[in-house]
């Protein structure tokens, strides 16, 4: 009797030697097979060629299993199922489609075109984040310095003066005695804090209750709903008009927003689209869309030009989206300023009205 000895990848070398694509490199891919296939190199060539000249080894090792699964005969769409982490489900289930109705190079441009959208709406709310993430922090390691090591030296000369401070200055100090003494347990508490929230994250209630909090808080709950609405409106669209049909891609759209609130109330419109009411009127139902927006699709019923008008909307909350962004960053820079300034200048404030105060006490004396 003979065994075979299976070598199991212990779960850190898995992490390490996981592929790992960015989506920019999902996007150029994209665009090169299309001009490939346009250019009317087959498929199989044109993979061959693309995973040869991929500087990632993540990406070449990935385009040599799609080579292979080819060469036995697959379809493209099946050689990238087996890489969900790389290609998200609308992408598999739009090339699914492409392949039955001939047009792989058409979608394939149409693919690479959503995804530089997708990434330029990520970057932008990546930069409107950015500045005041920044003051935030230089404001924070200011304080950070000022209770560190100005502070205490301070208090030193104060208390050699034997002078009585200012109820600011007496605030200041207690506040930096206070941690300065229990800086380990506040640590401990943040630690636990935020242990404890990423832990209900991974809840579904969690998550649920997350989702629903962002929706509801000024601006940013309405910059969310724009973002999401876009990125329904250009998923659905590019699946419609590849062929997918319509409860399928509008599952496939619903999943990928990632927020449990629009899942949960457009698996509700599945049902009712299904039933035969139509998608807008449902949409419309939910309240989590703009009017607008179910405006726009109602048309696109309405005529038969549902894809069209998809894009139309996903085109219009994108400048929309745009406008609430540069809102929400010109309301945000000013909070953050304000109160790190509220900060930083109570502590002036504070060592000023001591120094005043002693010298005052002096000078009487």
């Amino acid at each position: 009797m003979t065994t075979n000895a299976v070598e199991k990848t212990g779960f850190l070398k898995k992490e390490l030697t996981s592929p790992r694509v960015k989506r920019e490199e999902v996007m150029h891919l994209s665009r090169q097979l299309g001009a490939f296939i346009r250019a009317g190199l087959p498929l199989i060539d044109a993979i061959h060629t693309l995973g040869e000249e991929a500087r990632n080894s993540a990406v070449r090792k990935m385009m040599v299993q799609v080579e292979e699964g080819l060469r036995s005969g697959e379809k493209l769409s099946d050689c990238l199922d087996r890489h969900p982490k790389i290609f998200p489900e609308f992408y598999r289930g739009i090339l699914r489609s492409a392949e039955l109705t001939g047009k792989l190079d058409e979608v394939l441009e149409q693919l690479a075109a959503y995804l530089e959208r997708d990434l330029e709406a990520r970057r932008k709310i990546k930069q409107a984040t950015i500045y005041p993430a920044v003051i935030a922090v230089m404001s924070m390691v200011t304080v950070a310095v000022l209770a560190s090591f100005v502070l205490p030296r301070f208090k030193v000369f104060f208390e050699s003066l034997d002078a009585e401070l200012p109820l600011p200055t007496r605030m200041l100090l207690a506040a930096t005695d206070f941690l300065t003494q229990w800086w380990w347990a506040l640590a401990a508490g943040v630690v636990a804090l935020v242990l404890a929230i990423v832990v209900a994250l991974r809840t579904q209630g969690g998550r649920l209750a997350r989702d629903k909090f962002v929706l509801k808080v000024p601006v940013l709950g309405n910059t969310i709903q724009y973002a999401l609405t876009e990125r329904f409106s250009r998923i659905l669209s590019s699946m419609v008009s590849a062929g997918v049909a319509l409860p399928e891609a509008l599952r496939v759209a619903s999943e990928s927003l990632r927020n449990l609130v629009f899942v949960r109330a457009l698996g509700g419109v599945g049902e009712a689209l299904m039933e035969g009411e139509g998608l807008a009127r449902p949409l419309a139902a939910t309240e989590l869309f703009p009017s607008t927006a179910a405006r726009m699709i109602r048309v696109g019923e309405e005529t038969g030009t549902l894809d069209d008008q998809l894009a139309v909307t996903a085109h219009y909350y994108e400048g929309e989206l745009d406008y609430k962004l540069k809102k929400l960053t010109a309301l945000f820079e000013p909070i953050v300023i304000v109160v790190m300034g509220l900060v930083v200048g109570f502590v002036a404030v504070a060592l000023v009205s001591a120094m005043y105060g002693i010298f005052s006490q002096v000078n009487i004396s």
